[in-house]
């Protein structure tokens, strides 16, 4: 049966189908107008409006009735209705009619802690330091430009419940909602010290600060929820979204939300490091979600600039790659006019991912690896995990990223990095784990998290005896072992490492080198770090069974120095443990995979893409990395009726010897789905 197209899969909708279908191709349309910029939307014009999104393959834009300024975009009689919009337009209003005639949905978007007209009108409702001085974003000067922080217990509070309250009575139901700067907000303001005081917290801890402001956002998420879903249309795939909320959080907050979104643009905070963490982290929790890069040259505010074809593609082709719908910022002109430019860019990479879309809808990611982190580290992880998704990555395995209490009996492997704590829990379910026959690659340094972690060690047969006075050690690799050929080299590992005892029915995979004498100011040799000297007698790399333990930091490691060697020490660890990967794909090491099971098929994602530290602070992309008979072979149970490269719609030919489909691929522009067909 062939796969049907994105119109054959929508063409039964009934009209309301499009308004709740969860959206595929977004733009989220920033207008932060400042009240001295005259002339409004002077030259809006609604068809004109809604025709260059439905041109450009849009299918849900974020409309605008608050900004940070604070000011108001649609009639009303509030004083904070913009200065200089003219009167009688309804700018919502009529943006909304218009994409809904064009059959694009349109989500309300409200600043919630920004907000310059309440700060000024009432300075006694912002959020104050333990300095007592108002807090800013960015955090700056009394005459730097910034945005001033609302105190979310403060009266404030009440204000924007009204806005939000007018806008769901003037244009429900609704698309959906986007509640922008809602990150918890710790205050020495006098309403959050009344606060704190009554729920018996101590103001002048910051710790309970940080409590209390958790409080107060789980609160008004609460109470904002309850307002909008009555006023959503009915059956909406979307509702209240509350943005710069840590997604490691996502858990406890999902109760609150009907969808996810991850702002994710390679400027700015996130960079590109950001959504191969939280993606797989997100896409499990049962909720749909998308991911919002930016058209910027650099990010939000970035205004005067268009990214490179190239770089919007890749950040599109990985959205899609992640199992996420896409999604592009834009910053709308004040004139109301959306920039030709901009929408014929956005709508070349939309018109490809749209002919994408068939081979990954309805899909699931298909994973061999469970990565356990912790999610008290936030959406910015610790260099253990951070250096095991880049090593996972690029070692082309498959992988979901889990929280300590999630189930592991699906996953052939569990990984667990520095720098992820290990309770008591968490150790009796990888003991459990292991002894239903999982395997695990684990970092010695967890046992630093307590006697249950250590316990765990012993019960798996290891004998931990503490660290050793040396930062760094080495890696043996100048022996045939877990190498072969070998480099020939000792290879520097930097931080402190675990005196690792092999079990009599263990094995030394690499073995552990320690220098002369460690470094010191009044005992040293050399520029940096004291020679390696002989065999330590004990392991780096240490196995047993269907557990590896890596004696030293290597996944922080990865993270900090990404030496070629560290991914080549791992990449014979996933041998050992997982000698039949789902996928095992050649090529260049910057290559990203995806592998995603659907109805019909299985589909196979390259990415080749390049960034590069161009400019200072900045990665950028300015053109595809080709691919060259790069020879690809996923796992099967039987041979495939037919592999196809799409979109292009190429027939590939395909040897299967009983255990895996390979096929050689071609890729000159980037990105192709290899389709496996049953």
């Amino acid at each position: 049966m062939g796969i049907p197209t994105i119109d054959e899969q929508l063409e039964a909708d009934t009209d309301e189908d499009w308004r709740v279908r969860f959206p595929r191709r977004t733009v989220h349309l920033d207008f932060h107008i400042g009240p001295d910029i005259p002339n409004v939307a002077s030259d809006f014009d609604a068809d004109s409006f809604a025709r260059t999104f439905a041109d450009a393959h849009v299918d849900s834009v974020t409309v605008f009735a608050k900004c940070h300024h604070g000011l108001l975009y649609y009639d009303t009689d509030r004083p904070e209705r913009h200065p200089s919009l003219s009167r009688g337009l309804d700018l919502l209003g009529e943006q909304i009619e218009a994409l809904h005639g064009a059959r694009i949905r349109a989500p309300i978007y409200l600043s919630v802690q920004c907000d310059e007209y309440a700060a000024h009108e009432h300075p006694d409702w912002v959020a104050l330091s333990p300095e007592l001085t108002q807090v800013r974003r960015p955090p700056a000067g009394a005459y730097e430009a910034a945005w001033t922080v609302l105190d979310m217990s403060s009266p404030y509070q009440e204000y924007l419940a009204e806005q939000l309250a007018e806008v769901l009575d003037r244009y429900a139901p609704v698309d959906g909602i986007f509640l922008d700067m809602c990150w918890d907000q710790p205050s020495a303001s006098r309403w959050a010290i009344a606060g704190m005081k009554k729920a018996q917290l101590d103001p002048s801890d910051p710790g309970q600060r940080d409590i209390y402001a958790r409080r107060v956002a789980l609160q008004y998420m609460a109470r904002f929820s309850a307002m909008i879903e009555p006023a959503l249309v009915r059956g909406s795939a979307t509702g209240a979204w509350f943005n710069s909320r840590p997604k490691a959080n996502l858990v406890v907050e999902r109760d609150y939300l009907r969808h996810i979104e991850v702002e994710a643009l390679p400027g700015g905070q996130w960079g590109y490091s950001y959504l191969p963490y939280v993606a797989p982290l997100v896409r499990n929790l049962g909720l749909p979600a998308l991911s919002q890069t930016g058209r910027f040259h650099r990010s939000w505010g970035d205004s005067a600039s268009l990214k490179t074809p190239a770089a919007l593609k890749y950040e599109c082709c990985r959205i899609l790659m992640y199992g996420l719908s896409n999604g592009v910022g834009d910053l709308l002109a004040p004139s109301g006019v959306p920039n030709r430019a901009v929408y014929s860019r956005i709508g070349e990479v939309y018109e490809y991912i749209k002919a994408c879309e068939p081979y990954v809808e309805r899909g699931r990611h298909l994973v061999d690896i469970a990565l356990v982190a912790d999610p008290a580290q936030g959406d910015r992880p610790a260099d253990g995990v951070s250096g095991a998704l880049r090593a996972l990555q690029r070692l082309r395995q498959q992988f979901d990223v889990v929280p300590p209490d999630a189930p592991l009996e699906a996953y052939k492997l569990a990984v667990v990095p520095d720098g992820t704590p290990v309770d008591t829990q968490l150790a009796g379910r990888l003991e459990r784990y292991v002894a239903g026959g999982g395997a695990l690659l684990l970092s010695a340094s967890v046992a630093s998290s307590g006697e249950e972690a250590t316990a765990l060690f012993t019960r798996l047969g290891f004998e931990l005896e503490g660290l050793w006075p040396f930062d760094p050690v080495f890696l043996a690799l100048t022996e045939a072992g877990l190498l072969d050929p070998p480099p020939g080299i000792d290879v520097r590992v930097p931080g402190r490492s675990t005196k690792l005892r092999t079990p009599n029915d263990g094995k030394v995979l690499v073995d552990l080198v320690l220098p002369y004498f460690q470094r010191a100011y009044d005992h040293f040799s050399g520029h940096s770090y004291t020679s390696p000297s002989q065999p330590s007698g004990y392991g780096a790399v240490v196995q047993r069974g269907r557990v590896v333990v890596l004696a030293v930091p290597l996944f922080a490691a990865v993270a900090t120095e990404d030496n070629l060697e560290y991914l080549q020490v791992l990449g014979a660890c996933f041998e050992h443990l997982l000698p039949r990967p789902l996928l095992r794909a050649k090529g260049p090491v910057h290559l990203e995979t995806a592998v995603v099971d659907a109805a019909y098929h299985t589909s196979v994602h390259l990415l080749s893409f390049v960034p590069a530290r161009l400019a200072r602070d900045l990665d950028l992309v300015f053109d595809p990395f080709p691919l060259v008979d790069v020879e690809v072979s996923l796992r099967s149970l039987a041979a495939p009726r037919r592999v196809v490269l799409q979109p292009a719609g190429d027939v590939l030919a395909c040897e299967f010897d009983g255990q895996y489909a390979s096929v050689s691929v071609s890729v000159p522009d980037g990105h192709a789905i290899i389709v496996f067909e049953r």
